[in-house]
């Protein structure tokens, strides 16, 4: 077990007037060594605090004195103090085996870990889940989590998992939903393995065996041009369509059985089968947005200016504690504030001082290929002759790989290549994280200057209005 070390100290916090700083390892909290961030959390909630930290090679006594629940002020860089449970699962469809090789170290990790799940809204399929688990989940409200479910069919489920405990350890879920814990299930549907009359199965289990789920989002196959898996392939737009018509009739059935209809269908689905989305309404408040579930018309929603409010993590959902340093979806799209850059917003990473096009220069609005079938409409709306879409050919994945959050450096800067000078290029953060794409590159290394836009309707919207 390593030390968490503090990354950050809140002005006028707690932390700080008691002369806590960045740098500190915090050794234990009350005589007690927190296991993960969580269970730090709840010992910093008490009012009398007695602080061993390392600072310079020394230990030293930190008494803190507060209201009992007032924050501390301050982050550690890491949620997990111990090892990270990592997966033990083989699954053929797995987008991280079909990673190209020479990426940081850190995307290759599989985790199978709950508390990643509570935290930051990881998918974890429960085979490494334990009794001492559950207790834990149940007692300190560990509530909502992610569960990887993809067939109700335990032998079908087993063999998708490569892992004989896949066949039984569903029977978590069905612990955890008779505790009252908050559940999201995940269907990962791959052609010719788990869909038609499995799908169909899988659809019908969940409103027989697990009706207390909240949401279940069903979500295409991955395939980059690096998998090695021979059964694997993309769907053809039939199996799409025939997907969309399981999960909407599977809609109705809840419907009438449960009040709601829990079950959604990504939104590639609807791309892939050529089929037109269904109303934000539909939707039921996006439960599953993070995953590709009602982006398209949350995004329509916003660009057309039908409400000022971004669809995002909803307040209590994947809810992360304080003091948590921010990681995967949530981590920081762009780098803290740097002078020798400009932005339209305080999230954005801007356009180089002394490289800035015209504020009335043409507009280019770079985004993968899923992005410019969805985009291309709206922008024609705005009946302006100088706003384009630039669709990015993802060759790094290559494959089926078309939405904007896997495009990287590489591929962008070949693009900007051959785009003309002196425009304004809009780039979607959600292809950044830290301030860097995937492949390790950054803003900073593409041959044309970009702005950085939030990637919501409301945002580019705005950006487009200059």
């Amino acid at each position: 077990m390593s030390a968490p070390r503090v990354t950050a100290v809140a002005p006028d916090s707690v932390a700080q007037k008691f002369g806590l700083k960045a740098g500190d390892e915090l050794l234990s909290v009350n005589g007690r060594v927190p296991t993960d961030v969580i269970e730090y959390q709840q010992l910093v909630d008490e009012p009398e605090l007695s602080l061993d930290i390392r600072r310079d090679g020394l230990v030293l006594e930190v008494e803190v004195h507060k209201r009992a629940g007032e924050p501390l002020g301050m982050q550690v860089d890491s949620a997990l103090f111990d090892r990270v449970r990592t997966c033990d699962n083989h699954c053929e469809f797995c987008f991280i085996y079909q990673l190209p090789p020479g990426l940081r170290s850190s995307l290759y990790l599989k985790d199978d870990d709950y508390r990643l799940s509570f935290l930051y809204g990881n998918f974890t399929t429960l085979t490494r889940f334990t009794e001492a688990d559950l207790e834990r989940v149940v007692t300190e409200r560990l509530s909502p989590l992610n569960v990887s479910i993809h067939a109700t069919d335990p032998d079908i489920r087993a063999a998708m998992l490569r892992n004989r405990r896949g066949a039984t350890s569903l029977r978590w879920l069905r612990a955890l939903l008779d505790h009252g814990i908050e559940i999201h299930g995940q269907v990962v549907v791959c052609p010719g393995v788990n869909d038609g009359e499995v799908l169909e199965d899988t659809l019908a289990g969940v409103a027989d065996e697990y009706p207390e789920l909240a949401s279940v989002c069903v979500v295409p196959l991955g395939v980059s041009r690096h998998s090695d898996e021979p059964r694997l392939r993309p769907h053809t737009g039939a199996e799409a369509a025939a997907v969309v018509e399981a999960v909407h009739q599977w809609q109705e059935i809840n419907r009438q059985l449960l009040g709601r209809r829990v079950v959604f269908a990504a939104d590639e689905y609807y791309l892939l089968a050529g089929i037109d989305f269904p109303s934000a309404e539909t939707y039921e408040g996006f439960p599953m947005h993070e995953d590709g579930v009602g982006m398209v018309a949350t995004l329509r929603r916003e660009f057309l200016g039908h409400t000022d409010e971004v669809t995002g993590t909803r307040p209590g959902f994947f809810a992360w504690v304080e003091g948590a340093p921010a990681t995967g979806y949530r981590a920081p799209r762009t780098e803290g504030p740097d002078p020798a850059l400009s932005s339209t917003s305080g999230r954005e990473r801007g356009t180089p001082i002394g490289l800035r096009p015209r504020p009335d220069a043409p507009i280019g609005v770079l985004t993968g290929r899923y992005g410019a079938e969805v985009l291309a409409p709206l922008v024609a709306t705005l009946g302006r002759d100088d706003v384009r879409i630039v669709a990015v050919e993802n060759r790094f994945f290559g494959g089926t790989t078309a939405v904007a959050g896997l495009l990287v450096g590489e591929d962008i800067a070949a693009t900007l290549d051959a785009q003309p000078e002196g425009h304004r290029y809009l780039l979607p953060d959600v292809c950044l994280s830290g301030g860097r794409f995937l492949d390790g590159t950054t803003p900073g290394d593409l041959p044309r200057p970009v702005e950085v836009v939030p990637t919501d309707g409301v945002a580019l919207r705005r950006a487009l209005d200059g």
